[in-house]
């Protein structure tokens, strides 16, 4: 791993000279501020037994979808469909080191991006005066949750990226995967067929997947080690089957 840094810090420094990543997010802080707005809007009109930041987060989903097959369909598949993955190669690295470099760079800027909306929290703290509308406790709680769970995310953008050369492919591959670990499993939870006893340990194997269940845990201060051992468990996984993948494509290449 002696040339990881080397990487990451390569990969951190052309995402930052990037147009497209500066479009991104300010798209992304467009999309969220409105979602901000529109809660506060909410909370104008009547009383909320919830605080603004537990409401915020419950809306996680809509970024991640489509910010995480931005951030990575391109770091994989079109180094490949423009051959320079195979340069990088012939250089003293392994696939294992391009992998991790490639994916925490992406991390990195997932994390930055939602660290940005909590210039909202601070502007509403600074106008409204009033501490109510900040609870520390669902504020860092939601933000506990976007880093835990982004480590699982942007690991399956990661591997969608290494399955093929074509960066809109993997961009619509990760976006199936996101859709199908948020809403997909939740859909799936609520069939009737699982309320048997015979499926209970389906029953139970799916709800330990929600997460919004383990948003609504990290909300309310609740920090479960299976829903850490979850995500991050996920993460390595989805990460080796990235180096397993880039790894087959040179062989067969």
């Amino acid at each position: 791993m002696r040339h990881f840094t080397t990487i990451l810090s390569h990969e951190i420094r052309m995402l930052l000279v990037n147009a497209s990543t500066y479009i991104a997010a300010v798209l992304f802080l467009f999309v969220m501020g409105f979602i901000f707005s529109g809660v506060l809007e909410s909370y104008s009109a009547a009383p909320q037994e919830t605080s603004p930041a537990s409401v915020f987060f419950q809306l996680f989903w809509l970024p991640v979808w489509f910010m995480v097959p931005l951030l990575t369909m391109k770091c994989l598949a079109e180094e490949r469909r423009l051959g320079t993955l195979e340069t990088l190669f012939t250089a003293p690295v392994s696939t294992t080191e391009v992998v991790l470099g490639k994916y925490f760079a992406a991390y990195f800027l997932y994390l930055l991006l939602w660290a940005s909306t909590g210039g909202f929290f601070y502007i509403l703290h600074h106008f409204a005066g009033d501490t109510r509308f900040i609870d520390l406790g669902p504020l860092m709680g939601g933000y506990l949750f976007i880093a835990v769970s982004g480590l699982l995310y942007v690991s399956l953008g990661v591997f969608a990226s290494s399955l093929t050369r074509h960066q809109a492919v993997a961009g619509i591959f990760a976006f199936a995967m996101l859709f199908g670990i948020t809403i997909g499993l939740r859909f799936v939870s609520t069939l009737e067929v699982l309320n048997l006893e015979t499926m209970a340990p389906f029953r139970a194997a799916i709800d330990y997947t929600l997460v919004f269940h383990h948003l609504d845990d990290f909300t309310r201060g609740v920090v479960d080690t299976r829903q850490l051992l979850f995500y991050v468990s996920g993460t390595v996984i989805a990460l080796i089957f990235s180096i397993l993948g880039v790894e087959a494509k040179l062989i067969h290449s």
